[in-house]
């Protein structure tokens, strides 16, 4: 299967700093996703919301990427919320932790009102 490319597009939503993040994630979004985080955090953002396409494809090198970006957030002591993903991958970032740094919710529309 050929990786389709990443694409992190920034919107603000309030006090929200919305990550709308197309493409698969895998160890080659490293960059990808660490550039988006610098550009909120050095915007001052404490509220972070991660949108996944959803047709994200996220594999175990990907989730190891999240890890490390949401890991920064809790020592910056940013909310994170995560919205866009199915069922499958809301029940595997349960098993390997992600939910102990972020918020999951089902639609974009609750994250936004949540936060």
């Amino acid at each position: 299967m050929q990786q389709r490319p990443n694409e992190i597009m920034f919107q603000k939503h309030g006090e929200v700093a919305l990550l709308n993040i197309k493409g698969d994630i895998t160890a080659f979004s490293e960059p990808f996703l660490n550039d988006a985080y610098k550009n909120v955090n050095s915007q001052g953002a404490k509220k972070i919301l991660f949108n996944f396409e959803d047709k994200a494809y996220i594999n175990s090198g990907g989730i190891a990427v999240l890890i490390q970006v949401l890991a920064q957030t809790k020592r910056n002591n940013q909310e994170i919320g995560i919205t866009g993903l199915s069922d499958h991958f809301k029940k595997i970032f349960g098993m390997v932790g992600i939910t102990k740094f972020a918020t999951i919710y089902p639609t974009l529309e609750e994250a936004v009102k949540a936060m």
